[in-house]
Parts: C-alpha cells; sequence; structure tokens
C-alpha cells in the first residue's frame, strides 16, 4: 500500500514537471510569436506604394491606350467605339501597375527583411469617380530595403454604367485621364488596404491608402 502511494506521488510527480515544462514552451512560443507578428507588421508599415502606368486599355474591343484626344481616332477606331455605344454596352479591360517598395531607412523592423502581402483590396477612382472595386487574393513579396515590386492589377468594367448618355468624347476623356506617358494623369486614384501575411494568418493593415501617380505614400 504505501510502495502503491509512493508511486503515485512520484508518477504525479512527473506529470507535474511535464505539465510545467508544456506550459513554459507555450508561453514561450506566444511570446516569439508575438514578437514575430510585430516585427513582421512593423517591416509592413514601412512599405511605400506608388502608381505606375495604366496600360493595355481597351474598350469594346478599341485599343485606347494611346489616345488623349478625339483627333488621335482614326476611322476604323471611331466606327468601332460608335457600334458598341449603340449596343448598350462599354466592356473595358485595362491593366493599373501598381509600385510596391522597401524604403531605404527604417527605423522599425527588421533590416533587409522582405515584406509578403497576402492579398489587398481596391478602389480605383478615375476623374473623382469610382470606376471599380476588388480583390487582389495572391501573395506578393515585396524584396528588401530599398527595392521594389510592380503589381500589376487586371481591371474589367463595363464604362456605360459610369457614363450613362455620354458620347463619344466622354470615352476619350475618361481614357485620357488614365492615358500617361510615365504614371496615370493626377486625375486617378488607387485606394489600397492591404492584408499583411504572417504566420498567424493575414493581418489588414488599418485604413485605405491613398495611391497616385506622383509620389510613393
Amino acid at each position: 500500500m504505501e510502495s502503491s502511494i509512493i508511486t503515485n506521488l512520484k508518477n504525479m510527480n512527473k506529470l507535474s514537471v511535464t505539465v510545467s515544462g508544456l506550459v513554459i514552451l507555450l508561453f514561450g512560443a506566444m511570446f516569439f510569436g508575438c514578437s514575430g507578428v510585430k516585427d513582421t507588421i512593423e517591416n509592413a508599415e514601412r512599405l511605400r506604394f506608388k502608381l505606375g502606368t495604366i496600360d493595355k486599355i481597351t474598350v469594346g474591343g478599341v485599343n485606347l491606350s494611346n489616345v488623349k484626344s478625339l483627333d488621335q481616332l482614326n476611322i476604323t477606331q471611331s466606327a468601332g467605339l460608335l457600334a458598341t455605344l449603340a449596343s448598350g454596352s462599354l466592356p473595358t479591360s485595362l491593366t493599373v501597375n501598381l509600385i510596391a517598395k522597401n524604403p531605404d531607412t527604417y527605423p522599425g523592423g527588421t533590416k533587409e527583411s522582405s515584406s509578403l502581402i497576402k492579398g489587398l483590396s481596391y478602389r480605383l477612382i478615375v476623374d473623382n469617380k469610382e470606376l471599380i472595386t476588388g480583390d487582389i487574393d495572391k501573395t506578393i513579396e515585396v524584396p528588401g530595403v530599398g527595392k521594389q515590386v510592380t503589381i500589376p492589377i487586371p481591371v474589367k468594367v463595363d464604362l456605360m454604367k459610369m457614363l450613362g448618355d455620354g458620347g463619344l468624347e466622354s470615352i476619350i476623356n475618361l481614357v485620357s485621364a488614365m492615358n500617361g506617358t510615365t504614371g496615370a494623369s493626377s486625375k486617378v486614384t488607387l485606394k489600397i488596404k492591404p492584408t499583411i501575411d504572417t504566420f498567424l494568418g493575414g493581418i489588414a493593415m488599418p485604413g485605405e491608402i491613398d495611391v497616385i501617380s506622383k509620389e510613393f505614400r
């Protein structure tokens, strides 16, 4: 009987040590995990964004990537756009090039560390009108300090809903607001909300970032 009691006490002591060890490991994992998430968020907060070019602009099957005024349209382009207008819809596709950059300077975060964007939601504003909203659902790696990456955002939208009764000139004015030689015009803003990838899952950045072509923000 006494031997059995002693054995049970020993087993309880072993169990107590095992549980204590697990608790220490769990607290350690939580501490280092929180620290890792903090570093990841600090790295992500250093990211800056800028609008690159908006290209591959096609309206009703007509390529308008370099068109900025009505007199630049040839007969074929004009006829194609008028026929599309008459159909009651203006299917439009384009590519918005978003540039993400890790700045050269910090404090905060881990030096030379890349950041992973798990995805981002966006709103494209053209000439003070919301053209489209959408989401990018893929992981994008932005390399270490001082480097940048271009993120192409494919957009498809029916411009008829935006132009209403506007004619050919309204189409060209809208396209002209998007066309630029080195970047999108000042009439274009891309509002984004990135989600940062961490080992605990995705963490959405608070608020939207207004991205323009003139400067990194």
